[in-house]
C-alpha cells in the first residue's frame, strides 16, 4: 500500500491531470484535496480531449474510486455538468465511482456576484484577477463560520435556514456596499432543490473511507489543484488561490493522517507560465515567449486566457521542492523546448544590488526581482516520439540533470507530448 501525493510546483497549468491519468493506473483510490473550479484538468487520451474542475482526473478509469475531499469548494451546476458530459462520452459516473464529502463548502450564486463585485470595485493595477466563480467568498464564508456544507443538503430545514441568512447578508452588501443587484432566495432554494436531489446519493464520509481503503492495504492519490506559489500562504499574496495548495493540505483537505503520506511528487513544466495578475520574474515578452506560448498551446483549460510564457524559474522550483516535501519530480513540456539554440534557468534573483535564492513575500519585492539566469545548449530534434529516457538528446538530458541538481529532486517522470502515451515513467512512486 501506498499514498501518493501530486502537486503543481509553479503557477499552476503544469500538466497535474496528465500526471495523474498516468498515476491513476496504479491507484486504487484517487482524491481531489482542494480547490473548486477555477483549476481546470486537461486530459489527451487517444486524441480525445477532456477537460475536468471537479472531478479527479481519475475518472476515466471505470474500475477506479474517486473522492472530492472536504478541502474543495463545490459548484453543483458545474459537477453536474461534469457529470453529464462524462455520461454523455460513455463513462457514467455514479456514487459506487465518485464520493463527495459531506464537509465539503458548497459555492452559491451569491458567491459568484461578491467575486464579480468584488473585483469590478478594485482600482486597475490592484485587481486580482479573479476568474468570478465565487472561489474567494466561498472560502471566506467558511473561514466566516456562515457556509453552507454538502451535507446541509441532506437537512432540508438546516439548509433553509443558513440560506436565507446569507441571502440577507449578501444583498445586503451587494446593493448598498457594490450597487449590484440583489439575488432571490426562491429562485436559489428551487435550484438547490433539484441540484441535492442529484447530489445527495454521492455525499459521503471520505475520510473514513479513506481509512478503510488504507488499512485495506490499496494504493491511493491525491490529486492537487493550482500550483504551489497560488498557495494562499505560502504564494505571491495576494495574487494567489484562496486554499493551500501545498501537499501538506492533502491531509488537511480529506481527513487523511500525515504519517501514512509516502511521496510527493511535483509536476514541474520545462518553461514556466502564469495566467491573470501577479508578479513573474522570467516572463519574456519576445520572439521566444510568443513561440513557447504558440507551440505549448498555453491557454487556460478553465478561463481560455492566454498564459503568459517564461524561461524556467529555478527558485520557484526549488521554492516548491521545500514548500512541499518533494521526493519525486514530474517534468512536462519538455518537446515544448526543441528548436531552441538555447535554454535557460533563473538560479536566483538579484533585488536591489543583492541576491535572493527565494521568492520574496514582499509582494512589491516579488514585482521588481531581476532572474539571473544560466544558460544551457539546447537541441533541435522532435522528442515527441522518444519513449526512453536514454534516446533524449544529450543537451535534453543535461538540462533534465541541471534540474535534478539544483532542486534536490530526482525526476520520476518525464512528459515529451499531451497524450496518454507520450510520457517516460522513470521511477513508479507507488513502488516502494
Amino acid at each position: 500500500m501506498s499514498s501518493v501525493v501530486v502537486v503543481g510546483t509553479q503557477w499552476g497549468d503544469e500538466g497535474k491531470g496528465k500526471i495523474v491519468d498516468l498515476l491513476t493506473r496504479y491507484a486504487d483510490c484517487i482524491v481531489r484535496f482542494q480547490g473548486g473550479n477555477n483549476a481546470g484538468h486537461t486530459l489527451v487520451v487517444d486524441g480525445k480531449k477532456f477537460v475536468f474542475h471537479l472531478i479527479p482526473s481519475g475518472i476515466l478509469y471505470e474500475d477506479k474510486r474517486c473522492m472530492i475531499g472536504n478541502g474543495v469548494i463545490i459548484d453543483p451546476g458545474v459537477l453536474l455538468g461534469e457529470i453529464a458530459e462524462l455520461k454523455e462520452k460513455g463513462l457514467p459516473v455514479t456514487p459506487k465511482r465518485l464520493m463527495i464529502s459531506e464537509n465539503a463548502h458548497l459555492i452559491m450564486p451569491y458567491h459568484q456576484s461578491m467575486d464579480l463585485a468584488k473585483e469590478a470595485a478594485l482600482a486597475k493595477g490592484q485587481k486580482i484577477g479573479t476568474t468570478g466563480r465565487g472561489i474567494g467568498p466561498c472560502y471566506i464564508d467558511k473561514v466566516g463560520r456562515v457556509g453552507i456544507k454538502a451535507g446541509d443538503l441532506l437537512d432540508d430545514s438546516l439548509f433553509r435556514d443558513r440560506l436565507q441568512a446569507n441571502v440577507e447578508e449578501k444583498n445586503f452588501l451587494l446593493t448598498t456596499k457594490y450597487n449590484s443587484a440583489p439575488i432571490s432566495f426562491d429562485t436559489i432554494y428551487e435550484d438547490f432543490q433539484v441540484f441535492a436531489e442529484k447530489l445527495i446519493p454521492f455525499i459521503g464520509n471520505v475520510s473514513v473511507e479513506l481509512d478503510e481503503t488504507r488499512k485495506a492495504g490499496k494504493n491511493i492519490l491525491f490529486e492537487g489543484a493550482q500550483g504551489t506559489q497560488l498557495d494562499i500562504d505560502h504564494g505571491t499574496y495576494p495574487f494567489v488561490t484562496s486554499s493551500n495548495t501545498i501537499a501538506g493540505n492533502a491531509c488537511n483537505g480529506s481527513g487523511f493522517g500525515p504519517a501514512h503520506i509516502d511521496s510527493v511528487i511535483g509536476i514541474l513544466k520545462a518553461y514556466t507560465t502564469r495566467v491573470g495578475e501577479g508578479p513573474f520574474p522570467t516572463e519574456l515578452f519576445d520572439a521566444v515567449g510568443d513561440e513557447l506560448q504558440k507551440k505549448g498551446g498555453e491557454f487556460g483549460a478553465t478561463t481560455g486566457r492566454k498564459r503568459r510564457c517564461g524561461w524556467l524559474d529555478g527558485v520557484v522550483a526549488a521554492d516548491a521542492a521545500r514548500l512541499n516535501g518533494l521526493t519525486g519530480l514530474a517534468i512536462t513540456k519538455l518537446d515544448v523546448l526543441s528548436g531552441q539554440p538555447v535554454v535557460r534557468m533563473a538560479n536566483s534573483y538579484e533585488l536591489d544590488g543583492r541576491i535572493v535564492s527565494a521568492m520574496p513575500s514582499n509582494i512589491r519585492q516579488a514585482a521588481a526581482v531581476k532572474p539571473v539566469y544560466e544558460e544551457m545548449p539546447g537541441w533541435n530534434e522532435d522528442i515527441s516520439g522518444v519513449r526512453s529516457y536514454e534516446d533524449l538528446p544529450v543537451q535534453a538530458k543535461d538540462y533534465v540533470k541541471r534540474i535534478e541538481d539544483f532542486t534536490g529532486v530526482e525526476p520520476v517522470i518525464i512528459s515529451v507530448g499531451p497524450d496518454r502515451d507520450e510520457t517516460m515513467l522513470l521511477k513508479n512512486p507507488f513502488e516502494k
